[in-house]
């Protein structure tokens, strides 16, 4: 690896040090650890390509790199990609020749200073401050070799239809055209076949909806259906087949069958009322910074959330690694998916985050956990939403956009106050006294002057100044800082002296927030310590602050309530033949 921003070209470049990829040269992880200013870093790798097939192509998959990045192979430039949080891919097939290596070299090039790309939460100035952390440079995701036939599976999606009890199905070739082609499917769940279909693949893409036998029985079908309580899953095989019925390639995959709508001021999940109870997740490690020191601690992070009484995520100014939305679509666990901001309002800003944000729902859009997705937080990047209408164009225009892109699930134009076209109403309020949150959100009757008089953080919460009738959820709360190991060296909206005033407070806060009638969901800030951000119910390490068990009665309430809670359910489930599908233990 080199670091200069003034070569253009690798044969310029002086290589001087070692770094661990995928880690940043920012973390500990990477071997370098230095957290300056690095506006461009330069690496290179040779590879021996595996023994190719004369109908076989080798790839180059990236699966994110910050923020611009261009890469060459065998001396020869191949390909340039902007957006920092989002994977790209580059064909090495006409530079391998048998047994000789290929050098691959990478310019990552991200001014630190650009406050127009998508940033999150990568602090600008050289030391993090207030509610920024250290950046994150270069590659910070796996690179992967993949070797595949010559037409290929290049891509598919689902979309899960309860209403039609069926799952759709979009894919996509890659590589080289032929004919004669079809596509072999088979849907299975639970040790059951749900579905063999066949399909002739006329050109290179498809899209087909694949109609499952219905169950009719209410307690075959809540099995049946994907939710946290039960994360059941279809296990998909797809299999390209030649004119004389020779597997030309072959993908498994996975869907749900899973819906998520809006029912008056309620969030229904498969047609049932669930209120969310989420925790801010900013996804970031000590040694590691934004990438995972592993796969085990992706799946870890999200056992954790499940085991504190949480049944969803919100993952905070992070597109997170696409094995963290595996782990939550295996485990259980509902996220609300949030677009890095910008801070500056220009028309490349404009042009960067539309283009990277189509990109993240492409990635994105087959996974059952993500239930909500949220192109602006607190009005960054937007800052005068109230007074310059082409700010509140840009985003109406990216709210429908991303119900245009998908659908089927619900979206937060702008979260925490400022509100215009939106699905939900998110809140950020960080008043920390709890009888305060009860007199805002303790009776419907309340919301009118709420969203007329009250402004929580210091904006107003609807553009319009009135409701518009969308449920509202305490999209942001609590925020209470404890770090006794480390002095007066940190930053929080409010502060306990111990962990045990960090437990009173965390409860007397929950214990409020369950049962306020306005809200549908909350989400308490926030998952993790992060940096100087001491406001974590864990610390930076994961270690608990107070017993997990503790965070789990005051999430969910206690647990005698929470069991007489769920047989109620039950009973309400086996009771009502014919009713819509799912399960509403929340």
């Amino acid at each position: 690896m080199e670091e200069q921003a003034r070569w253009k070209e690798p044969r310029e470049v002086a290589w001087d040090r070692v770094i661990q990829v995928p880690f940043a040269p920012e973390t500990p992880a990477s071997g370098i650890c230095d957290t300056g200013f690095h506006e461009v870093c330069w690496y290179r790798r040779e590879i021996v390509p595996p023994a190719l097939d004369p109908r076989e192509r080798l790839l180059l998959h990236f699966n994110a790199v910050d923020y611009a990045a261009e890469i060459w192979a065998a001396g020869c430039w191949l390909t340039r990609h902007e957006g920092g949080y989002t994977p790209f891919t580059v064909d090495l097939t006409p530079l391998v020749r048998e047994g000789r290596p290929v050098t691959v070299v990478v310019r990552a090039e991200d001014d630190p200073f650009d406050l127009a790309k998508p940033r999150g939460k990568q602090d600008w100035q050289l030391n993090p401050h207030s509610i920024w952390y250290p950046r994150t440079s270069g590659i910070w995701q796996t690179v992967w070799l993949e070797r595949v036939p010559e037409t290929s599976i290049a891509s598919l999606r689902w979309t899960p239809n309860l209403e039609l009890w069926e799952i759709g199905l979009s894919l996509q070739l890659g590589g080289q055209r032929r004919r004669g082609l079809s596509l072999r499917v088979s849907l299975t769940a639970r040790g059951t076949v749900l579905a063999e279909d066949r399909y002739a693949m006329v050109h290179d893409e498809i899209t087909r909806r694949i109609a499952l036998s219905d169950p009719g029985i209410d307690d075959y079908r809540n099995e049946m259906l994907w939710s946290p309580q039960s994360p059941t899953l279809i296990e998909a095989r797809l299999e390209l087949m030649d004119a004389d019925d020779r597997l030309v390639d072959e993908v498994h995959s996975y869907t749900a069958l899973r819906s998520v709508a809006v029912q008056g001021q309620t969030v229904v999940l498969n047609g049932r009322p669930y209120p969310l109870r989420l925790v801010l997740d900013q996804g970031y490690w000590p040694e590691s910074g934004m990438t995972a020191p592993d796969d085990g601690a992706l799946r870890r992070d999200i056992e954790l959330v499940k085991q504190m009484g949480f049944n969803g995520v919100r993952k905070h100014q992070k597109i997170e690694d696409p094995r963290w939305l595996y782990w939550a679509d295996r485990e259980g666990l509902l996220v609300w998916e949030e677009m890095p901001s910008a801070y500056r309002f220009t028309s490349l800003s404009i042009e960067r985050l539309t283009r990277e944000w189509i990109d993240v729902i492409r990635r994105d859009y087959s996974h059952p956990c993500v239930i909500v997705w949220v192109p602006f937080n607190e009005s960054w990047g937007v800052p005068n939403l109230p007074e310059i209408p082409a700010q509140r164009s840009w985003v109406q225009a990216l709210y429908h956009l991303t119900r245009t892109l998908d659908p089927t699930r619900l979206v937060v134009g702008n979260d925490g106050w400022e509100s215009g076209a939106t699905d939900l109403i998110g809140i950020h309020d960080y008043d920390p006294d709890p009888s305060q949150l009860a007199r805002r959100y303790g009776l419907h009757e309340n919301v009118p002057h709420l969203f007329r008089r009250e402004r929580p953080g210091g904006r107003m919460l609807s553009l319009g100044g009135e409701h518009g009738g969308q449920p509202i959820l305490l999209s942001e709360f609590g925020g209470i800082a404890c770090a006794p190991e480390r002095g007066p060296d940190f930053w929080g909206y409010s502060v306990a002296r111990s962990t045990t005033e960090l437990e009173a407070r965390f409860e007397a806060l929950m214990d409020v927030v369950r049962h306020l009638p306005a809200l549908a969901g909350f989400c308490y800030t926030q998952l993790t310590d992060t940096y100087q951000e001491a406001n974590g119910l864990l610390f930076m390490d994961r270690r608990a602050k107070f017993p997990i068990e503790h965070m789990a009665d005051a999430v969910r309430g206690p647990r005698v309530m929470r069991q007489a809670q769920e047989e109620q359910v039950k009973k309400a489930d086996r009771g009502t033949p014919g009713s819509q599908h799912g399960s509403s233990a929340p």
